[in-house]
């Protein structure tokens, strides 16, 4: 994609220049991160579930994020490992 608008911009007669492309490609890659930034933010009540529920059935996070609208387990399961992971290192 990106070579594609770099070709466009050197064959094109238009005044689009390259650093214009890196701009806005930078801008979506910005857009992309917010957007799975707020969606990793997890109500009080969503994490209070993701506990219950985890201690319930384990690490069922298909299961789990069936109780929860709008999320995904691939969602429930970043999150749980990103705030509850042991570190086995130590």
């Amino acid at each position: 994609m990106a070579g594609d608008q770099l070709q466009k911009a050197e064959t094109s007669d238009d005044t689009v220049t390259i650093s214009s492309i890196v701009e806005d490609l930078v801008a979506a890659d910005e857009n992309s991160i917010s957007e799975a930034a707020k969606k990793l933010e997890i109500s009080e009540d969503e994490e209070t579930l993701i506990i219950r529920m985890f201690n319930l059935v384990g690490d069922k996070w298909s299961l789990i994020a069936g109780r929860i609208p709008g999320r995904s387990a691939e969602e429930i399961e970043k999150y749980w490992n990103s705030r509850h992971s042991t570190n086995q290192n130590k």
